[in-house]
């Protein structure tokens, strides 16, 4: 998957299943491979991260496509998520 760097910023991100997870706001670059190892996501969707930061990283191993979005693995929701109604 090749794509320019900033091409990624500002891209919304959702799971395989059409979950919002977040906003790219930076990537993270493994230098010595010379590609990106994680993306830095901001406005996350807190029923699959918790935290109190202002946002997350997710390794760029998730990512399974990207074109006018980035679309990465799904992920299972936070328990306490999963029993709100």
């Amino acid at each position: 998957m090749r794509a320019e760097i900033t091409s990624l910023m500002g891209l919304e991100v959702y799971t395989e299943k059409g979950v919002y997870v977040g906003r790219v706001e930076d990537a993270l670059l493994d230098p010595e491979k010379k590609s990106v190892s994680g993306l830095a996501l901001v406005k996350v969707n807190r029923e699959f991260f918790d935290g109190r930061g202002r946002g997350i990283i997710i390794p760029f191993r998730w990512v399974l496509a990207v074109g006018d979005i980035v679309l990465m693995k799904h992920l299972k929701m936070r328990p306490s998520a999963q029993t709100r109604s």
